[in-house]
């Protein structure tokens, strides 16, 4: 089977399904696990966060929206050289990954997936190891990952309950969404602004420091730990605030969530 993942999550999966030497393509995105890293890149942004603050990506990427512009762009000739079986993609975020629709006619089988919620990325998670003929193994799975997010729930279980803010962007700021509320009640703690299961909502500071949380977590979509420090910094109130590798245990939909929920409960509850 020849599989092209232009969804990080969807690597990250392939990958613990023991199915990393079917990877033919990836997206630029698709950083994890390290052993992808010499895997043909079929897609490229047409923002490159590095050289860009948060706000001026935010305002390239509100343009782009408005006007129908593309995020991404696909080598469509590589893809099709690549002759893949099976083509992963999502349609639940434009602004964090290829969508489905952008990849016009192909002879492949397209697979696109879109969890809102802790659940949902379990369920996700089997039926992508069944599509690709590795059900077996993506029911253990995805049974290691709840047991992994209930094992730390009864950790905290008891505890006083830190009000948390977890910034999904930074500048402006935005509210977290679709799992990241439940990732922080697993940890014990109570996501003040965020809304299990929905989009991420764009805010102000000054409301933020109005909802008076006790920690202000910064998980910029996409940002490792390294660029979350440098948005940390600019932020300051009457809170603690503590930077975290979004893009590997937060943002993406995968089984690393496990590790981004007993992450939280360390920050939290030191446990």
């Amino acid at each position: 089977m020849r599989i092209v993942s232009l969804l990080p999550s969807a690597t990250e999966i392939v990958a613990d399904l023991g199915l990393v030497d079917c990877l033919v393509g990836r997206s630029h995105e698709c950083n994890w696990p390290i052993s992808v890293k010499n895997v043909p890149v079929v897609s490229v942004s047409t923002i490159d966060p590095a050289q860009f603050s948060s706000r001026e990506i935010d305002d390239a990427v509100k343009a782009a929206s408005s006007s129908g512009g593309m995020l991404y762009a696909i080598d469509a000739k590589l893809l099709e050289s690549l002759q893949p079986d099976v083509v992963l993609t999502q349609d639940l975020c434009r602004v964090c990954a290829v969508s489905g629709d952008q990849l016009g006619e192909l002879p492949a089988r397209v697979i696109s997936l879109g969890p809102h919620t802790i659940a949902e990325i379990a369920d996700s998670l089997r039926y992508l190891a069944k599509e690709l003929d590795a059900e077996e193994r993506g029911l253990v799975l995805a049974e290691r990952m709840l047991a992994r997010i209930d094992v730390v729930r009864s950790r905290v279980k008891g505890l006083p309950q830190p009000r948390v803010f977890v910034a999904e962007w930074t500048d402006p700021p935005y509210a977290c969404g679709h799992w990241i509320p439940e990732m922080v009640a697993a940890a014990g703690g109570e996501e003040i602004m965020g809304r299990a299961g929905h989009r991420s909502v764009q805010t102000t500071w000054d409301a933020v420091g109005a909802a008076a949380p006790d920690v202000v977590i910064v998980a910029p979509c996409g940002f490792d730990l390294e660029r979350s420090r440098t948005e940390a910094a600019k932020i300051s109130g009457p809170w603690r605030t503590v930077p975290v590798d979004a893009d590997r245990y937060f943002v993406r939909p995968a089984p690393s969530v496990a590790e981004g929920v007993e992450l939280l409960a360390g920050i939290l509850h030191g446990v």
